[in-house]
């Protein structure tokens, strides 16, 4: 299928050529020095008209850039699939803890974030993952102390700026220390406030189109934080306006054991009991799963966020993706917050999905390098519910491309391009496109200036450790 114009524009191709592909779709197609075409308009998306081995056609009409790419790999642009942008100024607290003390440690640091804060947090986040390689990222943000200010419109509003693909959940926590969560009280809202809260946001944000830009998800935080009551209306609301639906669900030993004494159950059973499985549900983390879980997000369609370098970070345990995978569950890769993964980026998360999965049961036949490219553009895709849109490159779907540049010191001796990115160093990122519109260009964000976001992630996270006690 060919890219259309919008009405009343002229049309425009950017060709691409004599680079590596792999397009990751359904086969796995790869060329050895191929060609993409992009047609799009300036008031118009982007799509991919042909993919290809060879140089691409002769007689092409309004061909506004050509890009010859040898020495480069051209894939799918990244989908990160679980983050919490508002961390990226708390990076580097609470060093040596496990998740729930890491939590306790700072719910109250991020009881004080502001409008401010979180713009400035979600600039440096996806400042990050841009340079790595995304075209499309979630965030779940839940941390909403009463006159703030817009918090989830200030991380829209960066993500628009930047150019990015924008899957945003509004996240929610109504079960306080008092109520047995192990979120502080003030950090919590009333089960009625989040769920209309969210339900405007929905109302205020969401696009469902093909090529939409921003997409809005209903998002209780995870079983420690949400009442029952909360996780059931969060459902009927998410069902109702035709959104997806995510939280975290066993992340850890700890919230296994607090599943078991507050319910009588683990975490996969408490969260089908309350309509928490589906096509329409994704779930961070999913680590200590045994088989009759897995059986269950197979057979539901749940989705899951494998977040490699958070759950090394927290000692949290290893994910068992290739036992998902042979299931069929769908999986895709995630960063997660800052806090517990100072990266910020995805591209380094293919690499690390590959080697923390080998140590475990299934060692060096866990993951290849295929699939762990896979993880992170088709997988990410699916578990967003945006297969059809992105995650490939195929004629008709969305121009969201990574050129990576491989003949450098550090990849030039790999003959194979695909494990070069995923086995080796951060790849140079010379190109990234989203809808055929270039984000990161040699290195560098094209749309916002990377200076100035560091001034000012730098400025407010000693703002908030000020308002936190953290330093004089």
């Amino acid at each position: 299928m060919a890219a259309s114009a919008a009405p009343g524009s002229a049309p425009s191709r950017i060709v691409i050529e004599q680079c590596s592909i792999a397009t990751v779709d359904a086969h796995d197609t790869e060329y050895s020095s191929g060609h993409v075409v992009i047609t799009g308009s300036a008031s118009g998306p982007g799509r991919i008209e042909s993919v290809g081995q060879g140089p691409a056609p002769t007689g092409l009409e309004c061909v506004v850039r050509h890009i010859n790419a040898e020495g480069h790999l051209l894939t799918p642009g990244l989908v990160n699939t679980h983050h919490h942008f508002y961390q990226w100024i708390t990076r580097g607290l609470a060093q040596e803890c496990n998740l729930f003390d890491w939590l306790v440690t700072l719910y109250p640091i991020w009881a004080r974030i502001d409008e401010q804060m979180v713009y400035a947090a979600a600039q440096g986040s996806l400042a990050a993952l841009a340079t790595s390689g995304v075209t499309t990222t979630m965030d779940h943000h839940y941390v909403f102390p009463q006159g703030t200010g817009d918090l989830l419109g200030a991380e829209i509003r960066a993500a628009a700026e930047m150019g990015m693909r924008f899957s945003p959940t509004r996240g929610s926590m109504d079960r306080g220390a008092s109520d047995g969560g192990l979120p502080p009280d003030f950090a919590v809202e009333t089960t009625e406030a989040a769920l209309i809260a969210t339900e405007e946001a929905i109302n205020r944000w969401h696009d469902p189109s093909f090529d939409s830009m921003l997409r809005i998800g209903v998002a209780p935080c995870s079983p420690f934080s949400v009442s029952t009551e909360l996780l059931r209306e969060a459902v009927v609301l998410a069902r109702s306006k035709g959104v997806r639906l995510h939280t975290h669900g066993s992340e850890t030993a700890e919230e296994e054991k607090f599943c078991h004494e507050q319910f009588g159950m683990g975490p996969t059973d408490y969260l089908e009991s309350t309509g928490w499985l589906g096509e329409d549900v994704w779930m961070a983390h999913c680590v200590h799963m045994n088989d009759s879980d897995i059986t269950k997000f197979a057979e539901t369609g749940t989705g899951v966020a494998h977040c490699p370098s958070s759950n090394a970070r927290l000692g949290a345990g290893i994910c068992r993706v290739p036992d998902m995978l042979a299931a069929g569950v769908p999986v895709g890769l995630g960063v997660d917050g800052t806090a517990s993964n100072e990266s910020g980026e995805l591209g380094t998360e293919l690499r690390n999905a590959l080697l923390i999965n080998r140590l475990g049961t299934h060692r060096e036949k866990a993951l290849g390098a295929r699939q762990a490219l896979r993880l992170g553009t088709y997988g990410g895709a699916c578990v967003l519910g945006r297969e059809q849109e992105i995650g490939s490159i195929e004629a008709g779907k969305l121009a969201d491309i990574a050129l990576w540049k491989l003949d450098g010191v550090l990849h030039s001796s790999i003959a194979d391009p695909v494990a070069a990115l995923v086995f080796g160093a951060a790849a140079p990122l010379t190109l990234l496109l989203v809808n055929g519109k270039p984000v990161v260009e040699g290195g560098r964000l094209v749309n916002v200036d990377e200076d100035t976001i560091a001034r000012s992630a730098r400025t407010e996270a000693q703002r908030l450790a000020k308002l936190a006690g953290l330093t004089g």
